[in-house]
């Protein structure tokens, strides 16, 4: 059986074997490991760079997914379709068509949030990839009716933050962002402010609700990429003094004179930033459940890691005792800042697994008579079968799918490609749609149609994020018709089926020819 992961070479941490043909599967090495090279491979590359080589590189212009190939994905389940029958709009050919699927949703415990579709782009915080691509990021999701999620340390790594006794008085980069969303909201949506250790000491949250009229705030116990904190890289002695000071675990220490001189030599030229990892306590978590509806939190969310099944738990039912509106739970594999490649690879509990063991434990409690909440999954979702099945594989908990570098990644496409407009400069590869906003974007006619003249103040990220969600909402209303489910709410476990002995047994999906067995004996019996 082949390796699950490649060891020693990444085109994340810019390496690769000497002998790409012939390496060791089991230690990733060159099966010939010559004196005299250069060091391309991770090892190599670990000799002279050391620390440099754990995350994946260029920091602040990429997104990272993990290589690991898991052995159960999605993959691994098929969708359902059916000839009979219609759920949510009567069984007639000519009522029945995909594009009377409505994939609107309500979320939290009063269904006061509305989305049009239902997607969330979960936290993005105060990575550079993030920031040079908000504007895009906040008017899609505007646009599309999306919750947007503003993630970590966005306060703590503005270097225009005000603070007064050590908490947040002002900060202009979570204006921009909160602003990016709402000039564009229409009434659907919801923009979320996430918070981490170093947040709630800077009291970021509540700076957000009380200042900048933020109702929906969200916990973070983690993230699939990693099971520690969050790091970024600084370029500058300057900077990593500013954070050290705000709290944050600065390396090397920025106020020693000797890594200020070897700064300044160029032995290294980026510190690193980490933040603190979360203590989980019960009684703690209530309380500042508690303390955030005080300050003024219409709704409180959580997100939670890949951790391991017992933390899971922990989530579910402490979610459940707070009351809160939404729980998002994200698998193990990627993510938007510097996770240490190794640690995104070889940590957590998979997508699949975890999102299994999420349902199995919010089925007990609804059994055990006990509140729920709406459920998110999580976990490198990309295209519209991935949302069916994870809609289908949490269902009936499950009420949104989180995204995180899929959208980014359209946010960053549109942005290129309206500044290559905006130079004269469309690569061919494009220029055979057209030259202009309005002939190469699809969705340009539509936009101009519902904004008007304000059509040329949206950002062309924006708009790469608003038809990449246009494409997955199509798709997943053909993959709903399909099925002949209508609405989001007649879609159930039995829309999809395992199509390996191994994902059923670790979901309780049915494997393929398992499916309908007491109906297929009523049908064959029948007189």
């Amino acid at each position: 059986m082949p390796s699950f992961t490649r060891l020693n070479r990444s085109a994340a941490t810019l390496t690769k074997n000497r002998t790409e043909g012939s390496v060791s599967p089991f230690s990733g090495m060159c099966v010939t490991c010559v004196d005299g090279c250069i060091g391309m491979c991770e090892i190599g590359k670990s000799a002279y760079r050391g620390q440099e080589v754990l995350y994946p590189q260029p920091f602040g212009i990429i997104t990272a997914g993990c290589e690991k190939d898991y052995p159960v994905d999605l993959s691994h389940f098929s969708i359902m379709g059916t000839a009979k029958g219609a759920m949510g709009v009567p069984a007639d050919s000519d009522k029945a068509t995909f594009e009377k699927v409505t994939i609107e949703t309500k979320i939290g415990q009063k269904k006061d949030i509305k989305l049009k579709v239902p997607f969330i782009i979960a936290g993005m915080g105060s990575t550079n990839v993030a920031r040079q691509n908000w504007a895009g990021l906040g008017g899609g999701a505007a646009i599309s009716g999306a919750i947007l999620t503003i993630g970590e340390n966005v306060c703590g790594m503005d270097d225009e933050t005000e603070l007064k006794n050590g908490r947040v008085f002002r900060s202009p980069d979570m204006e921009f962002r909160i602003k990016s969303y709402r000039d564009w909201q229409d009434g659907y949506g919801e923009v979320v402010v996430q918070s981490n250790v170093e947040d709630t000491r800077l009291g970021t949250q509540e700076y957000a609700i009380e200042k900048l009229g933020i109702e929906t705030v969200e916990l973070k116990w983690g993230q699939g990429a990693k099971d520690i904190g969050g790091e970024v890289k600084l370029k500058t002695v300057k900077k990593a003094q500013a954070l050290k000071k705000k709290g944050y675990i600065v390396m090397p220490d920025p106020d020693d004179p000797n890594v200020i001189a070897a700064f300044e030599k160029g032995s290294f030229k980026e510190f690193e930033r980490h933040s603190r990892m979360g203590m989980v306590e019960e009684d703690s978590f209530m309380k500042r459940v508690e303390e955030l509806r005080k300050a003024g939190a219409k709704r409180v969310f959580l997100k939670t890691g890949a951790y391991r099944p017992a933390d899971l738990a922990r989530a579910v039912k402490y979610a459940s005792k707070a009351k809160l509106d939404l729980l998002t739970v994200d698998g193990a594999g990627g993510g938007t800042g510097m996770s240490p490649w190794r640690m995104m690879n070889e940590w957590g509990i998979p997508t699949v697994e975890i999102w299994s063991l999420t349902w199995k434990f919010a089925d007990q409690l609804a059994k055990q008579g006990e509140y729920v909440p709406d459920l998110a999954f999580a976990g490198g979702i990309t295209f519209e079968d991935q949302i069916f099945k994870a809609l289908s594989l949490g269902a009936p908990y499950v009420k949104a799918v989180g995204m995180a570098r899929s959208p980014l990644a359209a946010a960053m496409v549109g942005k290129t490609i309206g500044g290559r407009i905006n130079d004269g400069q469309v690569p061919v590869y494009i220029e055979r749609f057209g030259n202009s906003k309005d002939e190469i974007f699809v969705t340009a006619p539509e936009l101009r149609r519902r904004f008007g003249a304000r059509f040329d103040e949206l950002p062309a990220g924006a708009i790469g994020v608003y038809t990449y969600f246009k494409r997955l909402s199509q798709g997943l209303r053909q993959m709903m018709a399909g099925a002949r489910k209508f609405t989001l709410d007649y879609v159930t476990r039995d829309d999809i089926a395992s199509l390996t002995k191994e994902a059923a047994d670790i979901s309780g999906i049915p494997f393929i020819t398992d499916v309908d067995k007491e109906e297929v004996q009523k049908i064959l019996k029948a007189k």
